[in-house]
């Protein structure tokens, strides 16, 4: 009974960190235009993670298009500038996108 109590805590705190993050990409109004799984307006969060698995500056590279936008990666629709998004929360947002496998 221990042990599965400390399996269910011990899943609780892994989810945590994730949850909080998902968390704050909906109330910066990110999952308007993503999901984490599928193509909306733009791409999935999984797609984008695929895309810059090999880059060591992809949380500077992100954290800067969800702050002042881009354009022509993705295809013809241009991803708005988040003025309400801090260089911080852009940071933790885009490690948490490219933590999406």
């Amino acid at each position: 009974m221990k042990r599965a109590l400390f399996a269910l805590a011990a899943a609780a705190l892994v989810a945590a960190p994730a949850m909080a993050d998902q968390a704050l990409a909906q109330a910066k109004n990110c999952m308007a235009c993503h999901a984490v799984d599928k193509k909306m307006v733009g791409p999935s969060y999984k797609d984008v993670a695929a895309k810059y698995a090999n880059d060591k500056a992809a949380v500077d590279k992100l954290a800067a298009k969800i702050i002042k936008g881009g354009a022509g990666v993705w295809g013809a629709v241009p991803m708005p500038a988040n003025p309400q998004v801090n260089e911080a929360d852009a940071k933790k947002l885009a490690a948490w996108v490219l933590s999406q496998k």
